[in-house]
């Protein structure tokens, strides 16, 4: 299934510790925590209630494990909807950091 939201850019917010996905005036979001040993924890998704159900929370998963693949972290999916997702894309399990299986 194509991304519809392929266009819109994930925008890493350093301050708040989240990368975001500016969409129809909303803002969904994974929170985020890098360790020094380049370990991403994603910790917590939230998708606003206008757009659940649009393929946004997929999408801005889709985008933050792109950001950490191309970055060369690992990835520590604490977050239930990103370790469901994982569940289903078994091709991200590449990235998991070491001890961590979905």
């Amino acid at each position: 299934m194509a991304d519809k939201y392929e266009s819109v850019e994930l925008l890493k917010n350093e301050e708040k510790k989240r990368f975001e996905l500016h969409v129809e005036g909303h803002v969904a979001f994974i929170e985020y925590i890098l360790t020094n040993q380049n370990v991403m924890y994603l910790t917590h998704t939230e998708v606003p209630i206008g757009l659940e159900g649009k393929g946004v929370g997929s999408s801005i998963v889709v985008k933050a494990l792109n950001f950490i693949k191309s970055n060369n972290f690992t990835l520590a999916p604490l977050c239930p909807f990103v370790a469901a997702y994982l569940k289903r894309h078994p091709e991200w399990k590449e990235i998991l950091a070491p001890g961590y299986h979905v």
